[in-house]
């Protein structure tokens, strides 16, 4: 199948010069089924967030004579990922967003190394593209899976709750994610006392007996595990995850993908300048904030950051100053974003949100590292498979 459609987001005022930067956004159409109505994606996700840190990057570049644009680039599952490619080398476009999934970042990453384009991982979450597929073109914004599961677990280590169910879904995604929560189980001290699979039967999500049907499932699922402090659930597909809160057969909170879930952007944060820029993205688009919205805002942001930083609009040269020590991004986290120098992963914070509040910001006091507390999550320098090309 063909790239869909091809648009470009011109800044106002932006010149077809040397002071101009190019941003692509090879951006997915597929959006993944969720359980509550309230998470439905809508159909800007994502870019949304790209537009408006296009907006910040040209209300500071404008004292400088830099003016950013984006080149919007929607496709769906089975397109032609090297004539986006080639649409946005025909426009000068050197730094692409992308949200495809791990296999769509790696077949974009073989077609931009040839045409001398760096991509920005939006929101593939894969340990294997920091890891043996890690590429030196390749910068992660979305966090990984490990990193957030050590978000979660380093709270709930705090907590004192060291004893786990984890129940996790049938799908690779899944059991990708189960692996994330048990290497965090072994890494920080907690237990995993019993594991369970949730199979997905292909029920419809929706129906006029579904609050029965789960009212009475979830508690079989979850009965006659042996005593434990917290349900673990690895459901990246959105198939159960969302029903085990108050149906557990026990009484037990529930973290992971459902309850306590670890985030990069939740839209009650307000911390550290967080309200301002809610209230300028519902102004904008008369929705919340989500996180691949944040996710898309940080990489756009990143490339704005380094041109105010050298001065220039050079593709090479902003990639360079990103890479150096020097950089880092505020991104309303209360500190600083830096990218690990092994792999290419943009170090944050990750928000702990319960749906309503944020509950926790990990890591979580006590955890020490020798060089950056933020390392504490995902993998760090020495366990890294990494080697950058």
């Amino acid at each position: 199948m063909a790239v869909l459609a091809i648009g470009a987001l011109a800044a106002p005022g932006a010149r077809a010069d040397s002071g101009v930067v190019r941003i692509g956004y090879v951006r997915s159409l597929i959006r993944r089924p969720v359980i509550s109505l309230l998470e439905q994606p809508g159909p800007d996700a994502g870019l949304a967030g790209a537009k408006l840190a296009l907006d910040d990057n040209n209300t500071t570049g404008s004292s400088l004579g830099q003016s950013f644009e984006m080149v919007d680039v929607p496709v769906r599952k089975g397109a032609n990922l090297p004539a986006a490619l080639d649409h946005l080398a025909g426009q000068g476009v050197r730094l692409v967003m992308t949200d495809l999934d791990a296999d769509g970042v790696l077949l974009l990453a073989d077609g931009a190394r040839t045409r001398g384009m760096t991509l920005f991982n939006l929101a593939a979450p894969d340990d294997s593209l920091r890891q043996q597929d890690c590429r030196g073109d390749v910068i992660h914004v979305a966090p990984t899976r490990s990193m957030l599961a050590d978000a979660v677990a380093q709270y709930l280590v705090w907590k004192k709750w060291n004893r786990w169910l984890l129940v996790y879904g049938s799908y690779p995604s899944d059991k990708l994610l189960a692996d994330a929560y048990r290497r965090s189980a072994k890494r920080f001290g907690a237990k995993i006392v019993q594991e369970k699979v949730s199979e997905d039967t292909g029920g419809s999500r929706q129906s006029d007996s579904g609050v029965v049907q789960t009212q009475q499932q979830i508690p079989v699922l979850t009965q006659g595990a042996p005593d434990y402090d917290v349900l673990v659930a690895a459901d990246e597909n959105q198939v159960f995850a969302g029903y085990l809160p108050y149906r557990t057969w026990d009484a037990r909170p529930v973290a992971g993908s459902a309850g306590l879930e670890p985030v990069t952007w939740d839209a009650s944060s307000e911390s550290w300048g967080g309200t301002q820029l809610q209230n300028r993205f519902v102004k904008l688009f008369n929705r919340r904030m989500m996180p691949l919205d944040m996710q898309a805002w940080t990489g756009v942001r990143m490339i704005g950051e380094a041109a105010t930083h050298t001065g220039s609009t050079d593709a090479g040269k902003l990639i360079a100053y990103m890479k150096s020590p020097e950089f880092g991004i505020a991104a309303y986290k209360g500190q600083l974003l830096t990218l690990r120098d092994w792999d290419l992963q943009l170090r944050q914070p990750i928000l702990l949100s319960d749906g309503r509040t944020v509950v926790s910001i990990s890591p979580q006091p006590g955890f020490l590292h020798q060089s950056n507390e933020l390392d504490t999550l995902g993998i760090d320098r020495p366990e890294t498979k990494c080697k950058l090309q």
